[in-house]
């Protein structure tokens, strides 16, 4: 028995070292997954500076640049899991995952009240996808052709999905601009009418997004199919034959979960004194500034892709994130807001519901003949600029 001893603990040693090495091997592998990742340096920076409570400033600088790699990894991991669930349960897992942090950080912000933030960031995440990272595609794919050609059935029925939603917005907008407001009591009777107004219309929301799903992954899956295949033709170019197991994908999804979770908190936490000491609106951080955590690293794989010649899923990246963000997480947000007791409404002022139809209209205008090129992509790119310009002087307005 003695001497069996020794066998067992050098089994044990090594089944430890061999844990040890895949665990390195899995951290190269996820760390060399996209570019943006080298900013993971930020990360204990800005968890010192929150739980340190330090300079509101630098806590918000340095929580915004650590959750653009944390937001990286997150989706490399959802897309490693995806891809070991099979085409059907992948494609929903991509869907549903694909926006954790915009939740993450919507799900604090509505917590904490700052319902401003979270349609700021909403309709901001809309805009950035449809005007800067299509704008980036175009420029980056046409630049060098004359000509790119992508997929007009699929993508015209995208930015049809994206009127609906667009409407979803104009409507409530319109339905309080066309009631008056003479007194207190009538203006608390009408909010309550435009809280259960988005609350109904979330739920109708959800249910297309649901059918866009079935339409997607089920029953007219082979307008996609040449998307899934570029998709996966991308991957393996970049981590070759490595892959996560899916102990591990689970295992970088929980902690990265965690780490955007506790960024997100500190960063919400420090936009009002960001607001006083800079003078920058709630609005313009929310609406330019937030968006591009989350979006930073579909923005590179976009413009990549599109680098590529394979504009199909560059316009999948773009428009389907739109696509996302107003017809599962916005309303989503909603619902959220009803079970937490936050009012929670899709009631934007006036001039956000006409920069999103503008952004929709020219969007829309741009991908209707099936063709692009890099001066579409200068069009999109002045627009969005435009409207950075517009709300950047734009006063903060109190919305319930």
């Amino acid at each position: 028995m003695s001497a069996a001893t020794p066998l067992l603990a050098r089994t044990g040693i090594t089944k430890r070292s061999s844990m040890l090495e895949a665990a390195v091997r899995d951290c190269k592998i996820v760390l060399k997954s996209s570019p943006v990742n080298y900013f993971l340096v930020f990360v204990p920076i800005g968890l010192v500076f929150g739980y340190g409570d330090l300079s509101s400033s630098w806590n918000f600088v340095f929580n915004f640049l650590a959750i653009i790699p944390l937001a990286a990894i997150l989706a490399y991991a959802t897309e490693e899991l995806a891809d070991k669930a099979g085409s059907t349960l992948g494609g929903l897992l991509n869907a549903t995952l694909g926006n954790a942090v915009e939740l993450i950080v919507s799900i604090i912000a509505l917590r904490e009240g700052q319902i401003r933030i979270v349609q700021a960031s909403m309709l901001g995440s809309l805009l950035s996808n449809l005007l800067l990272v299509l704008g980036f595609c175009f420029i980056a794919g046409g630049y060098n052709r004359k000509q790119q050609t992508f997929n007009q059935t699929a993508a015209q029925t995208m930015s049809s999905l994206l009127t609906i939603s667009c409407a979803s917005l104009l409507i409530p907008a319109a339905f309080r601009a066309s009631l008056p407001d003479d007194n207190e009591r009538q203006d608390r009777f009408i909010n309550q009418k435009i809280l259960n107004l988005s609350r109904g219309t979330s739920i109708v929301l959800l249910a297309i997004y649901i059918c866009f799903l079935i339409f997607q992954l089920g029953t007219h899956y082979t307008l996609f199919e040449q998307q899934e295949e570029d998709a996966q033709g991308v991957v393996e170019t970049h981590k070759v034959t490595q892959t996560l197991s899916v102990r591990s994908s689970l295992s970088f999804l929980f902690a990265t979960t965690v780490l955007v979770s506790i960024c997100a908190d500190f960063l919400v936490g420090s936009i009002d004194d960001i607001v006083e000491s800079s003078g920058l609106s709630k609005t313009f951080i929310g609406l330019i500034i937030i968006p591009i955590v989350g979006n930073a690293a579909e923005h590179v794989t976009s413009v990549i892709v599109a680098m590529k010649n394979k504009m199909d899923l560059a316009l999948s990246v773009a428009i389907g994130s739109s696509l996302q963000i107003s017809l599962f997480v916005t309303p989503f947000m909603v619902l959220v807001g009803w079970a937490i007791d936050v009012p929670m409404t899709l009631n934007f002022s006036t001039f956000e519901t006409a920069t999103l139809f503008t952004a929709v209209f020219l969007s829309n205008y741009l991908i209707l003949d099936g063709e692009s090129n890099w001066l579409e992509g200068v069009m999109s790119l002045a627009m969005y600029m435009l409207i950075a310009m517009a709300f950047f002087y734009y006063p903060d307005q109190t919305l319930v």
